[in-house]
C-alpha cells in the first residue's frame, strides 16, 4: 500500500472524498428543504456539485445555512452503507421518495445493470460509488460551496433548467484557505474585468463570442504580432494569407466537412456551398500546389495569421479564452519523411524560446489516433513515432494522452502553466500524413522523380485572443513594458510645466514609445493613482524642479519608487527594457 493511497496526491482518493461530500450535500438539502428534488452530483475537478430541482433559487444565505448542516453532519459520523436492490425495487424506492430524476435515471440503465445505492442516516442516494466509509472521514471545517448556476437536466437544453450548486473540500482546512485565495486572486485577475477596466477589448450582444477590440488592445495585439513576425522570419517561415471562405469542394477533399462540419459556418453563393474556414490548413495546401517544388526547397515553412470562425455553443463562450472567431498563429511545414525529426525539434525549441521568454513552465502531451480519423493506422503508426523519437531525442518527458490526436493525425501539446498554477493548452505540433496524399503534393525528388511530402501544423499562442486572455491574468493587466499598451504617462504638477512636459513626450515618441500626457489640473496624488490603476509600466512627474534641471522624476509602477535622472538615462533604460523585451 503507498503511503499517499489516502491523500489528495491520489486522484480516485480525492474524487471518492469529494463524491462523498456531494452526498452530504444533498442529505444538508433534504434535511432543510426536503421539496427540492434531487438529479446528480459528481466529483469535478475542483470539487463537486450537485443539481437540484428547487421551487426557490438558491441564494449565499440558503448556501451558508446548508454548510453549517454539512458540518453536522459530518461530525455526526454517519456510516456510508451499500446496498443493491432488483431494477422494480430500485424503481420503487425512488418513487416513494418522490425522486422522478433518479427514476428517470433507472429506467435508462441497461437490463444488466447493477442498481446500487448509499445510505448514510436517514439519506439514501442512488449511486455507483464509491464513498468513504463515513461522513467522518469528511472534515467539516475544510468544506466549501462555492457558487450556483443554472444547468439543464442531462446537459439538454430542452429539458427542465436545475440549479447546480458548486463546492469544494479538502483534508484540512490551510489547503482550503489556499484554495479560496486563489479564487480570489484569480477573480481579480480575471481578463474579462481587466479588459474592461483598461479598454483592450469588449463584447457585444450584437455580436456574441466575437470580440472587438479596442485601441490600447489592438496596439497589445499588433506587438504580439510583429513579435511573431520577427521570430519566425529568424526561423526561415514565409509568410502567406489565405482566404476566409472557401467552397464545399475543398472542405469535403480535406475531411473537415465529414468530420467538422458541425463547427463550421456554412453559406450559399450561386447556389454553390461555401464555408467559413475553421481552420487555414486546406487554403495552405492551394498554396503549396500552386507551383511545383523540388526536394532542394524542403522543408518548406510557411506561416499565416489566419481569421478562423467555429462555432460554439453560448453557455461555452468565455471572454477570450472560448470565442467564435479568433486569430490563429498557423504554420505549415511541407519536408521529406527524413526531415521529420529535425523539423519537430526545430518547432520545440521555438515553443520553448516564446514560453520561456514569458516565463511559463509547461509540460507535454503526445496524443494518439482518434476513433474519428482519416488515413490507414501504418501511416498513423509511424507519424506517432516519429513524435516521440524528437522529443526522446531532445530529452523532453511526457506524457500520452491516447485517442485525442487530431481527425488527420497524432498531435504534441504544449500545456502552459500561468501564475496561478492554471494549465493552458497553447503551442501544439500535428504531423499529418493525410492531407498531403487527399491534396496529391508533390515535389521532385533528387531521383527526378514524383514524392508525396509530409506535413506538419503547428502554432505558438493557438490563438492571438486566448494568449492576450492568458497574458492579462498571468500579468494581471501589468504587462511588461515592451508589451504595455502605454508605456509611459507624463504627468504635469502645474500648467506651467506644460510645455516641458510636451518637448520629452516628443523626444520618447520619436524614439517610438508609446505614451501619454496627463496636463488635467488635478494634485498629482491623484494622477499618480489612476496612472498606478491604469498599470503603466513608468510614471514621469514632471515639476518645476524637474524643468529647471532638464531632468524627469521616473516613478515606477513595480515598487512605487521614483528617482530623478537626465531623459537620457530613462530612455537608455526603456530602450533596453523593450528590445531585451523583459518580462518582469
Amino acid at each position: 500500500m503507498s503511503d499517499n493511497q489516502y491523500t489528495f496526491e491520489n486522484p480516485e482518493y480525492r474524487d471518492t472524498y469529494r463524491h462523498t461530500v456531494s452526498h452530504i450535500l444533498a442529505q444538508a438539502v433534504k434535511r432543510l428543504y426536503p421539496e427540492v428534488k434531487l438529479a446528480i452530483g459528481p466529483a469535478i475537478e475542483t470539487g463537486f456539485y450537485y443539481d437540484f430541482d428547487a421551487p426557490f433559487s438558491f441564494t449565499r444565505e440558503h448556501l451558508d445555512a446548508l454548510e453549517a448542516e454539512m458540518k453536522k453532519i459530518c461530525k455526526e459520523k454517519l456510516p456510508l452503507e451499500r446496498f443493491e436492490l432488483p431494477r422494480a425495487e430500485a424503481r420503487k424506492l425512488m418513487e416513494e421518495k418522490e425522486e422522478p430524476y433518479k427514476v428517470e435515471l433507472i429506467d435508462d440503465l441497461p437490463e444488466d445493470a447493477v442498481i446500487s445505492f448509499y445510505k448514510q442516516g436517514e439519506f439514501t442516494d442512488l449511486c455507483a460509488g464509491p464513498h468513504l466509509d463515513s461522513t467522518g472521514r469528511v472534515k467539516g471545517n475544510a468544506l466549501k460551496l462555492t457558487s450556483v448556476t443554472g444547468a439543464y437536466w442531462r446537459g439538454d437544453a430542452s429539458r427542465k433548467m436545475l440549479q447546480r450548486i458548486y463546492g469544494t473540500a479538502f483534508p484540512k482546512k490551510d489547503e482550503l484557505d489556499a484554495y479560496l485565495q486563489r479564487i480570489e486572486e484569480a477573480k481579480r485577475r480575471d481578463h474579462r474585468k481587466l479588459g474592461r477596466e483598461l479598454g483592450l477589448f469588449t463584447m457585444m450582444d450584437e455580436g456574441p463570442g466575437f470580440p472587438f477590440f479596442l485601441p490600447k488592445g489592438m496596439i497589445l495585439k499588433n506587438t504580439l504580432i510583429d513579435f511573431w513576425r520577427e521570430i519566425h522570419r529568424k526561423a526561415g517561415y514565409q509568410e502567406i494569407s489565405t482566404p476566409i471562405m472557401l467552397n464545399r469542394s475543398l472542405w469535403e477533399r480535406s475531411g473537415h466537412w465529414d468530420h467538422y462540419k458541425n463547427n463550421m459556418y456554412t453559406t450559399v453563393i450561386d447556389e454553390q456551398d461555401f464555408a467559413i474556414k475553421p481552420m487555414n490548413c486546406p487554403g495552405g495546401m492551394l498554396v503549396y500546389k500552386n507551383q511545383p517544388h523540388s526536394y532542394r526547397e524542403l522543408p518548406l515553412r510557411v506561416g499565416e495569421l489566419g481569421l478562423v470562425h467555429r462555432h460554439e455553443l453560448s453557455g461555452a463562450l468565455h471572454g477570450l479564452m472560448r470565442v467564435r472567431c479568433f486569430t490563429q498563429d498557423d504554420a505549415h511545414i511541407f519536408m521529406t519523411r527524413e526531415q521529420i525529426k529535425d523539423e519537430i525539434k526545430g518547432v520545440c525549441k521555438l515553443i520553448d524560446d516564446v514560453y520561456s521568454m514569458f516565463g511559463f513552465p509547461y509540460h507535454i502531451e503526445l496524443s494518439t489516433m482518434p476513433e474519428d480519423h482519416m488515413g490507414d493506422e501504418a501511416d498513423w503508426e509511424m507519424a506517432t513515432n516519429g513524435l516521440k523519437a524528437a522529443l526522446e531525442e531532445m530529452g523532453k518527458d511526457y506524457v500520452i494522452n491516447e485517442g485525442d490526436g487530431a481527425f488527420y493525425g497524432p498531435k504534441i501539446d504544449f500545456h502552459l502553466e500561468d501564475c496561478l498554477g492554471r494549465t493552458w493548452q497553447c503551442g501544439t505540433i500535428q504531423l499529418d500524413f493525410q492531407l498531403p496524399e487527399r491534396f496529391e503534393l508533390e515535389y521532385t525528388g533528387a531521383d527526378d522523380q514524383k514524392h508525396r511530402p509530409v506535413m506538419i501544423h503547428r502554432v505558438v499562442f493557438g490563438s492571438i485572443e486566448r494568449f492576450i486572455g492568458i497574458l492579462t491574468e498571468h500579468f494581471a493587466g501589468a504587462f511588461p513594458t515592451w508589451l504595455a499598451p502605454v508605456q509611459v504617462k507624463l504627468l504635469t504638477m502645474t500648467d506651467r510645466n506644460r510645455a516641458y512636459a510636451e518637448e520629452i513626450q516628443r523626444q520618447l515618441e520619436d524614439k517610438g514609445f508609446r505614451t501619454e500626457l496627463d496636463e488635467r489640473n488635478e494634485k498629482i496624488g491623484y494622477k499618480i493613482r489612476e496612472a498606478q490603476l491604469e498599470k503603466v509600466p513608468y510614471m514621469l512627474v514632471l515639476g518645476d524642479k524637474e524643468e529647471e534641471a532638464g531632468q524627469v522624476a521616473v516613478r515606477d509602477r513595480r515598487d512605487g519608487k521614483t528617482t530623478v535622472m537626465p531623459i537620457a538615462e530613462f530612455v537608455e533604460k526603456l530602450e533596453y527594457e523593450v528590445k531585451s523585451r523583459l518580462c518582469k
